[in-house]
């Protein structure tokens, strides 16, 4: 029997729905991985949700090939790439140190950076597809491997699991522990069994942090109450050498690191500031300019579809695939001090 062409709510726009043809569904609707995801699977989210964006996640690494059909075209016009990822070698590796002068030696702008790099283990389905047991497998070899980190970015691991409510809604209000997952991630099967087998990693300064469990199996990251973005970076490239010779990340010579979410492949780094900028929040066309000009995005205070509050703004790159690493935090830091220059002149 054929498969019935899905229907997409009244007024989704997500990329899903653009590029899920009837023809393209037909071609891929009964195919599954070895671990048995499906298209279905994938695409549940974006048939609940008539908001999404993109309305497609990704359950483990055989997925992409499989369904690189429908993952092509969207891959290509999120990432704004030319060149076919799948047949052509796209991902730019490097996380080699970097060294740059802080963009705001004074502290008057730039109230903290952080960045985040997401990865998965090859070995086992992303965490869309995941089992519980399969998620506690996961939770124990990250365990192990945080163990050998070097004494400057050591400290300890917290399991979800060995909470209780409180002591979790504590951590959660800190904005020391991830929250589980919104109504996306919800019908994407991303908060199944939580908080089973979730948690966090802090350094002794809390400066270098490891989510498990959440959108993808490790969010790996650095952060900083000030503006040196190069000491940031830095810190996460040697956590991340470090995990990277216990852990076996999944990867792909075109798409590089692969994630859940096919719009955080290549780098699936996230490298951003929040700064507060009274003036030009007044006048956000010309802050509009400035960003789009040095590659980058501006997000809610809060983060992704969050409101601006007191003039604070989230500013990171927007491209991941097709840019190395080293160049996103080069981006970022001249775009910064062109937005600061501006924000002193007007």
């Amino acid at each position: 029997m054929k498969a019935e062409h899905p229907r997409f709510p009244a007024g989704a726009d997500s990329l899903i729905k653009k590029h899920l043809t009837p023809k393209v569904y037909a071609a891929l609707s009964g195919k599954k991985t070895a671990a048995g995801f499906t298209l279905d699977a994938a695409i549940r989210s974006g048939l609940e949700n008539p908001d999404s964006s993109i309305g497609i996640y990704i359950g483990d690494k055989d997925a992409y090939p499989l369904f690189e059909k429908v993952l092509a075209p969207i891959i290509r016009e999120y990432h704004k790439l030319e060149a076919d990822p799948f047949h052509t070698r796209v991902h730019r590796d490097d996380f080699s140190p970097v060294s740059l002068p802080a963009p705001d030696p004074e502290g008057s702008f730039i109230l903290s950076t952080r960045i985040r790099v997401a990865r998965n283990l090859n070995s086992l389905p992303f965490c869309p597809h995941m089992t519980a047991q399969e998620r506690v497998v996961l939770e124990k070899k990250t365990r192990d491997a945080l163990l050998q980190l070097p004494k400057d970015l050591a400290g300890r691991y917290i399991s979800f699991t060995d909470l209780g409510p409180e002591n979790y809604d504590a951590l959660v209000a800190q904005k020391l522990a991830f929250a589980k997952g919104d109504r996306f991630q919800e019908a994407a099967g991303l908060n199944r069994d939580f908080p089973t087998a979730r948690g966090v990693f802090l350094s002794r300064d809390k400066g270098f942090r490891v989510w498990v469990n959440e959108e993808d199996h490790l969010r790996i990251m650095a952060l900083s109450t000030n503006a040196d973005l190069s000491a940031v970076f830095n810190r996460l490239a040697k956590g991340l050498a470090h995990l990277s010779a216990c852990l076996k990340f999944a990867f792909d010579p075109g798409l590089g690191f692969l994630s859940s979410c096919p719009t955080n492949i290549g780098t699936a780094m996230r490298a951003g500031v929040h700064i507060r900028l009274p003036k030009l929040d007044r006048q956000r066309d010309r802050l509009k300019e400035i960003v789009a000009r040095h590659h980058l995005q501006i997000r809610g205070t809060g983060g992704e579809k969050t409101a601006v509050d007191e003039a604070v703004f989230d500013i990171s790159n927007a491209l991941r695939l097709g840019v190395s690493a080293n160049q996103t935090v080069r981006d970022l830091h001249a775009g910064l001090l062109e937005i600061i220059t501006l924000e002193k002149n007007l």
